[in-house]
C-alpha cells in the first residue's frame, strides 16, 4: 500500500529534464482516469456500469491491456480520494491534451455519466467544473454531451 501511495505521489511531480518520458505518460494517464473516476465518484449510487466506462475509456484513450486499465483505475481512485482540488490533474492534461484530445477525453467523461442511464446533477457539476478547468468552449462541451447521450439511447 505505502508503495502504491509513493507511486502514485511521484507521478504527480513533474519529471525532471533528461527523465525517462514514460514517466510524463504514466502521470498523464493517471491524471485522464482521476478525471474519469471523479465523475464515477459524482453521484451518491454505484453503478457497475461507470466502472465498465472508466475501464473502457482508458483502454480505448491510452490501449492498454484490461489489467493496466484495472491498475490505473485503483491508483487513480486512491488519488481522487486523496486528492483536494483537480488542478494538479487538469494541468497536466492542458500541458499534454491539445483540444481534440481534450474533446475525446470529455465524451468518455459524458459516458461514464451516463452509463447508469441518468445525468445527476453532481455528475453535470463535476463534468462542468472539469470542462472550465480544461478550457474546453461551452459550444464543444454541448456536443460532447450530446454526443454521449445519443450513444447511450437517451437523446
Amino acid at each position: 500500500m505505502l508503495k502504491t501511495l509513493k507511486d502514485l505521489f511521484d507521478s504527480l511531480v513533474p519529471p525532471a529534464p533528461g527523465t525517462a518520458p514514460a514517466a510524463g505518460e504514466h502521470a498523464l494517464q493517471l491524471a485522464t482516469a482521476v478525471m474519469l473516476v471523479e465523475v464515477m465518484r459524482a453521484d451518491t449510487s454505484f453503478h457497475e456500469g461507470e466502472r465498465a466506462a472508466v475501464l473502457a475509456a482508458l483502454r480505448d484513450k491510452f490501449a492498454l491491456a484490461d489489467d493496466e486499465a484495472a491498475r490505473l483505475a485503483e491508483l487513480a481512485e486512491a488519488a481522487a480520494k486523496q486528492a483536494t482540488d483537480l488542478f494538479a490533474f487538469t494541468s497536466r492534461i492542458n500541458e499534454r491534451f491539445e483540444m481534440p484530445q481534450k474533446l475525446r477525453m470529455l465524451e468518455h467523461m459524458w459516458r461514464v455519466a451516463y452509463a447508469d442511464g441518468r445525468l445527476s446533477e453532481h455528475e453535470r457539476h463535476v463534468l462542468w467544473r472539469i470542462a472550465d478547468l480544461l478550457h474546453v468552449p461551452q459550444g464543444a462541451y454541448v456536443h460532447a454531451r450530446l454526443r454521449a447521450q445519443q450513444e447511450a439511447g437517451l437523446a
